[in-house]
């Protein structure tokens, strides 16, 4: 018969499978990872075009803190992978801004300076900026539970200018945020701190640099990677248990557990549970991105920063677009732009905006290909009111729209950050399946390594 047993059995080789995978096979667990795909990552990989290297999602890993910091996720992930951290070669970034009619707030991995920033464009709200970051600090971001309640209610709770709440929320929604206008408040102190009082870092080499260290310690363990290995159905038996897994070839895999990093629709559908699929189960969030390729480097067209966070307008909608393109606001993101200390060879501009996922489905081929040269330009055109115009300087480029996620990953309606309602307990209605990564609470890519770390830990590593 082809099949075959392993203690544990993890659907997808994103950052939480994988951290998930390391965890258990640290402890002697008979591990193997699923991947569809013929790469590794997830929402986070990347790819090789013209013979150029492109990160997908990653812009920045959040949660920087200097190395030998003793506290925050990022260097306690760090050993609960049992890795070093010079291992993920991180440097920081030069500096970002968020930047909104009339005011503009820069910030870098220091606090201070985005405090000061607020102090000097905002000086009525300084004092309630300050006793609102103060209420921030206790919340446990390794936990399991949720931290109800509308962040934006918390925040108004001490700031009285919505202008000055919607430049916050701007950067913390775009890197992170499921609802439309709003996050829940545990979400909002997650992220709160990675961006600001922690900050942006990035690996020379990108995402693939982080990918291949944690493939290289998951290996090293005795763990199995397969890649190619699509999931065609996960087979439940009478006692509300996984049974197997079926794979698109017909191969059966047995495990004693079962984790699924591919979100809680998706794998409800896989198992055949669509009836625990509801509305807010499914992500409503699409989004685009563009890539443009540049002669030269960007610093030497008078862009040094980091991130751009803008709109347009005093105040920030964040939600799905009437349009294929939300062109009000969107993040600028320059790979080059970090301290790295040597040449940078790739001279790129990343570009995303909002963008609506059933607009886009409904093009015929001849025009969405046709939508995707004019979306690009649009996105160009709108992002250049807020940083130095390259558009002269493009050579190459590239682009994806929710389609592209929905294709390469299988996420429903290609959102990234999953669902609105978070299944933080990571339980499923079959016992010995669990979710981690996006859909069970945790973003970016230490939150998905400590979401594969947290239920790695809850459920498959007890006897």
């Amino acid at each position: 018969m082809n099949e075959k047993h392993y203690d544990a059995a993890i659907v997808g080789a994103g950052m939480s499978g994988l951290a998930a995978g390391i965890r258990l096979a640290q402890f002697d667990r008979n591990v193997c990872i699923l991947e569809k795909h013929s790469v590794y990552g997830g929402l986070n990989s990347f790819y090789r075009r013209n013979g150029r290297n492109y990160d997908v999602g990653l812009h920045a890993m959040t949660n920087y803190v200097p190395k030998g910091t003793k506290g925050g996720p990022l260097s306690r992930i760090i050993r609960h992978l049992r890795m070093s951290w010079d291992e993920f070669g991180l440097v920081q970034q030069n500096g970002s801004s968020i930047a909104f009619p009339g005011v503009e707030l820069n910030f870098t991995n220091d606090f201070e300076r985005f405090e000061t920033e607020v102090a000097e464009k905002f000086p009525e709200q300084i004092d309630g900026f300050r006793r609102m970051v103060a209420g921030l600090a206790g919340y446990d971001q390794l936990g399991m539970g949720a931290a109800g309640g509308s962040a934006r209610e918390y925040v108004s709770g001490y700031i009285s200018d919505p202008k000055l709440v919607d430049m916050i929320f701007c950067p913390l929604l775009y890197y992170g945020g499921a609802r439309e206008q709003d996050m829940e408040f545990g979400q909002f102190c997650v992220m709160f701190r990675s961006i600001f009082l922690e900050g942006f870092a990035r690996p020379f080499d990108g995402v693939r640099h982080i990918l291949f260290k944690l493939v290289k310690r998951f290996k090293s363990l005795g763990g199995e990677i397969r890649l190619n290995a699509g999931v065609k159905e996960i087979v439940r038996n009478r006692s509300d248990e996984v049974d197997h897994i079926v794979l698109d070839n017909g191969e059966e895999i047995y495990a004693k557990r079962y984790l699924s990093s591919a979100g809680w629709p998706e794998t409800m559908k896989l198992c055949g549970l669509e009836s625990h699929v509801e509305e807010r189960s499914i992500g409503k969030l699409g989004f685009v991105e563009t890539i443009s390729v540049l002669d030269k480097a960007p610093s030497r067209n008078g862009h040094d920063k980091t991130i751009v966070f803008f709109n347009d307008s005093d105040r920030f909608d964040y939600k799905n677009p009437s349009s294929l393109v939300d062109l009000r606001s969107g993040v600028v993101c320059v790979p080059g732009n970090f301290a790295y200390g040597k040449p940078f060879q790739d001279n790129m501009i990343r570009i995303t905006a909002l963008a609506n996922y059933d607009l886009w489905r409904k093009l015929t081929p001849e025009e969405y290909r046709r939508q995707k040269l004019v979306q690009y330009e649009k996105t160009l055109e709108s992002a250049a009111r807020f940083v130095p115009d390259f558009r002269r300087h493009v050579i190459d480029v590239d682009m994806f729209t929710p389609l592209t996620i929905q294709r390469y990953t299988s996420r429903e309606r290609g959102a990234i950050y999953g669902a609105a309602d978070k299944r933080y307990d990571g339980l499923t209605p079959l016992r010995n399946l669990f979710i981690c990564g996006a859909d069970q609470g945790m973003v970016g890519i230490v939150g998905a390594l400590v979401s594969g770390v947290v239920i790695a830990n809850r459920y498959a590593l007890s006897d």
